[in-house]
Parts: structure tokens; sequence; C-alpha cells
């Protein structure tokens, strides 16, 4: 198992100072860029449909997360129900639109991450978290009193909040972000985030100053850094040539990105022509050739 998770620095006390941090930031709550106001102390949810007891759809060791996050154990994934993205095709929608599962406290949480510990896992893999870093933060706090010391994964959709990654400077090892749109009017049709593009690039570029590009051990797992997300559409819509030149600007043509090849239509997709097909295998092959002549290194 992988070893040297940048919290144990922080320890339970400055990690239970980070979680009273982020807390400010759920009411009102500003804790995506929406900053839809909620106050969520008070019993009010925001885009998100989450409060302040953190929803968990499911957990176990996963074997079908890239490679170098599986190694041999598998990556211990933690399953945040609420989503701050709205996309019409998540493949996901029973956990991120229908925010079906089990409210679980901070104890349940900690719980949770050391039995995924336990069990073998490589990594703890918050699987959306952003809407609920407080909450997790607090658990991760708790988990280190009970012997955690696994790498962290923040597994996102990309659409975050500058100030709270701030916070999470030194807590996260390995950011798993999203790269998924381009253009404003794509983003706000299928993720309702006409700025997404803007904001995930802000967010790339904070990642990459807090932990670098990817690093892995000698067993070939990772132990840090930033890896980035592609899912390849139909008609080029997720806008492949744009993220990798982009992702080529922000980390000097070295940074390590994951072309997913595997999108079908799901939830609402098929209401919306553009969408409505898997990509081709040509597709697919020509998105990981632009990301190549980008001089980006591919992981599967």
């Amino acid at each position: 198992m992988g070893s040297g998770a940048r919290y144990r620095t922080l320890g339970a006390r400055g990690l239970a100072r980070r979680a009273e941090a982020l807390e400010a930031f759920q009411s009102p709550c500003v804790l995506c860029p929406r900053h839809c106001g909620a106050r969520r102390d008070q019993g009010e949810v925001g885009f998100c449909g989450i409060g302040t007891t953190a929803v968990v759809a499911s957990w176990g060791l996963h074997f079908g997360e890239e490679s170098v996050l599986v190694g041999q154990g598998g990556s211990g994934t933690v399953f945040l129900a609420g989503c701050n993205l709205g996309c019409v095709f998540c493949q996901n929608s029973s956990i991120s639109h229908l925010r079906q599962g089990q409210g679980t406290g901070p104890d349940g949480l900690a719980r949770i991450m050391v039995a995924l510990q336990e069990k073998g896992a490589e990594n703890i893999n918050w699987v959306t978290p952003t809407h609920l870093v407080p909450q997790l933060v607090h658990a991760l706090a708790l988990a280190v009193g009970r012997g955690l010391t696994i790498p962290l994964v923040y597994n996102c959709g990309g659409y975050e909040s500058i100030e709270a990654l701030i916070l999470l400077d030194g807590i996260v090892d390995i950011y798993l972000p999203d790269a998924k749109f381009i253009d404003e009017a794509v983003a706000k049709r299928l993720c309702n985030a006409p700025d997404y593009f803007a904001r995930a690039c802000r967010a790339l570029r904070m990642m990459y100053r807090q932990v670098g590009g990817l690093r892995c051990d000698s067993r070939g797992v990772a132990t840090g850094g930033v890896l980035v997300r592609h899912l390849v559409m139909s008609s080029g819509i997720s806008g492949d040539d744009g993220w990798a030149r982009a992702l080529a600007h922000l980390t000097d043509g070295a940074g390590s990105v994951n072309v997913m090849g595997q999108y079908r239509p799901a939830y609402h997709a098929d209401r919306i022509a553009a969408i409505g097909r898997r990509p081709t295998a040509g597709e697919v092959d020509d998105a990981r050739q632009v990301f190549l002549h980008r001089g980006l290194h591919l992981v599967d």
C-alpha cells in the first residue's frame, strides 16, 4: 500500500482547524463557484441538494479506476451523493441527481476510510467531494487519529472554488479532476455551468501548484500529483483540441491525462441529438492523438 500521505503532516488537530475554516464556507454556501448562498446550517440545500450531513451512496475497493490508482489492492472509493454540476448525461444520476444513499456523519466517514485501508486499499478516493469538503476533512481528522496513512484522492468534476482548494493544500495527495467542456453555450446546456472552462482552468492551475505532476512509486501506483480525466463525446463537443492546448499550457506539456472513450448516452442525453450516441472508435483515437501531439502523457 502507499504511504506518506500529505495530511499526516497536519495531524488531527491541524485537519480539525481546516475543517472549521471550510465550514464557514457552507452557510451561506460558497463552497463551489456557484456561490448559491444556501444556509446549510439552517436546513437549506443549494444546487447540490445536500445539507450539512454527507450522504454516502456506496463505498468499497474499486478496480475499475485508472491502473495507477488501482494497484494491487484497489482504490478505496467513497461515492458521495449530490453534485455541484448538472450534467444532463450523468452516468451516476441516481447518486448525483436523485441523491440516493445513507446519511453519514464524520465518525461514520472516518470508520469507512479506516476500513478501506484495512481491506488493502491503495488510497482513499473521495468521489464527488466538492460540496462536502468540511464534513470530509472533519472525518479525515478522526481517521488520522485512528491510524489512516494512505494517499488521498480528490475525484471531482473540475468545477472548484479556489478559496476551498487553498484550504485543501497539504491535505490532498492526488487531484483527479474532469476536463469537460470549452464552449460556454455547450457547458451551459450540458452541465448548467457556462463558466465551466474558465473555472476549471483556474482550479487546475491551483491543483498543479499544490501537488505538481503525477508521481508513482516503484510499483507504478500513484503517490501524488494531478491526473486529468477528459471524456470524449461525439462530434468533438467536449472540446478535445481546446483542452489539449489548455492542459499543455497549464502543465508546460508535462501533464497526465486519461482520455476516456466510454461515453454512452445516459440520464437525459437522449433528449439532445448532439450527445445521443457513443463516440466512434475513430473519434476516440483522434482525440488521443490530439493530446499526444501536445506532449501530454496518456494514462489508462
